[in-house]
């Protein structure tokens, strides 16, 4: 079982490289963001008690943020494993976390970290557009959609989220660099942390992690990427900056 987190900031990539990675490594992504839609459409227990805190204007307490991520990881059953992407957030997360996943005898295996400079992520976001039907992501300096305004996957309006723009986006990136950057000590005391360039195009760092993540990926699975994709020996998997 390969447990991986994904750790950047807003803007850095993480749900684009979750997609590409959860599909060659066979891993469930998970995101806590789409957990809590989806606890909310359904209306599960857990998902009832985080509405009245979303309601009032409160955040979500972390002993049920992290209750619904170990809910949903024990629905799974027996995987490959899961792509953690946004969660946690704070070390008190992550402790929770690894205590939860211990009790079902499993565990964090590496942390990943997409590294890229403040100013680019401020760009990226404020470039940003999601569409209304999936959440795809698209940008306008990157990756623009083949017709403006509409998702090439799935038809659907793109639209650009209120938190991406203004003063919005520099209080998100207030809130990673203040406190969720935390979590790269934690994870490096644990010897399970990888730092990535993520100041590169998406292909470039999408082979710079699995480059990185060479020793966790099964045999199978090596062989079945293509040549481009397939990871450097682990003598020359240095992250390039």
């Amino acid at each position: 079982m390969n447990n991986i987190i994904l750790i950047g900031a807003q803007g850095s990539g993480k749900g684009t490289q979750a997609e590409k990675l959860k599909c060659a490594l066979g891993l469930r992504h998970i995101s806590s963001g789409d957990l809590f839609r989806k606890a909310f459409d359904e209306k599960t227990a857990l998902g009832l008690k985080a509405r009245g805190y979303v309601d009032r204007g409160e955040l979500v307490p972390d002993s049920l943020t992290v209750a619904m991520v170990l809910e949903h990881i024990e629905q799974l059953g027996r995987v490959q494993g899961v792509l953690l992407d946004g969660f946690p957030r704070t070390i008190v997360q992550a402790q929770a976390l690894d205590q939860g996943l211990q009790r079902s005898r499993r565990s964090i295996d590496k942390a990943v970290y997409l590294a890229v400079p403040r100013e680019e992520l401020r760009t990226r976001l404020s470039g940003r557009y999601i569409c209304r039907a999936n959440q795809h992501v698209y940008n306008i300096s990157t990756q623009r959609s083949k017709v403006s305004g509409i998702c090439d996957l799935d038809g659907s309006e793109l639209y650009q989220r209120t938190d991406d723009k203004g003063e919005a986006v520099n209080k998100r990136l207030n809130t990673f660099f203040s406190e969720t950057i935390q979590l790269l000590g934690y994870y490096e005391k644990q010897q399970k942390l990888i730092r990535v360039n993520g100041n590169q195009d998406i292909d470039s760092v999408y082979y710079d992690v699995l480059s990185s993540l060479h020793e966790e990926i099964p045999q199978e699975i090596v062989s079945s990427l293509q040549p481009w994709q397939i990871p450097a020996s682990p003598n020359t998997t240095q992250p390039r900056f």
